[in-house]
């Protein structure tokens, strides 16, 4: 592989509507032939499996916890995708795997403040505890969507978590539990902190990965909020419009495996 730069420190459109005073997401029918047309207003989002997601949009390519298959990915093929930059939660194989990324792209996986091609990218410190090290959560900005990635975030949002990332358009959280993750109540605590407006839950147990795996799956989490608030995204990838996600309250767009 080349060397990297370390830098230190759905095709449905997607919109809003309200259900019995909950806000769940309303997704239109796949563009026709599936094919998409980007413009500045939109986003793209690829679900490439555990918490590893592609975010296309303004002409930049951002991928995020590149995993290499095994544990718990085991039953998942490696996320080998071109990137503009990559975004690391932590050096473990299931969030940090650079070697399944091809090509040479910038890599951010340390907490801190940088610019990336006119892009701001925020890396917030979240401890993990001794065992597991630092896990960095990422916000950034892009087609007019604020994100915030947790990657495998576990401890309780914290006074500068809750500065840095509070109140983003869009939150990935994991939601599995096991020894390094949030489980599902921790989940729903840290987004009745952030506040996002849509939700996609990560780092839940599948069909496809192996039997040892800890991980609880997505259907514990779901339990936890109201049956409106929460829908399956109808394709991946998924487009997605600032101007057409919830104004109020919180949806929950999840992907079944």
């Amino acid at each position: 592989m080349k060397r990297r730069q370390l830098l230190q420190a759905s095709a449905s459109l997607v919109g809003s509507l309200a259900v019995g005073g909950q806000w769940a997401v309303a997704q239109t029918a796949p563009f026709p032939g599936g094919s998409l047309e980007f413009t500045s207003q939109s986003l793209q989002l690829t679900w490439l499996h555990h918490s590893c997601v592609l975010f296309e949009g303004e002409g930049k390519r951002f991928l995020v916890n590149p995993f290499r298959p095994g544990g718990c990915t085991a039953g998942y093929p490696a996320p080998s995708v071109n990137a503009d930059l990559v975004l690391l939660s932590s050096r473990l194989l299931d969030e940090g795997a650079l070697d399944v990324v091809p090509g040479n792209p910038r890599v951010l996986f340390q907490p801190g403040d940088y610019v990336i091609d006119g892009i701001r990218v925020q890396g917030v410190r979240m401890p993990r505890g001794p065992r597991f090290g630092l896990n960095v959560g990422w916000r950034w900005r892009m087609a007019g969507i604020d994100i915030v990635h947790l990657g495998g975030a576990l401890q309780p949002i914290g006074r500068e978590q809750s500065i840095l990332l509070a109140r983003p358009d869009l939150l990935l959280v994991p939601v599995g539990g096991g020894p390094k993750n949030y489980d599902p109540a921790g989940a729903k605590a840290a987004i009745e902190a952030l506040q996002p407006k849509l939700v996609i839950p990560t780092m839940y147990r599948t069909a496809a990965e192996a039997s040892q795996c800890e991980l609880q799956p997505l259907e514990a989490f779901l339990r936890l909020f109201p049956a409106a608030a929460a829908q399956p995204a109808l394709s991946n990838p998924l487009l997605l419009s600032a101007q057409a996600l919830p104004s109020q309250g919180i949806a929950i767009l999840f992907f079944e495996e």
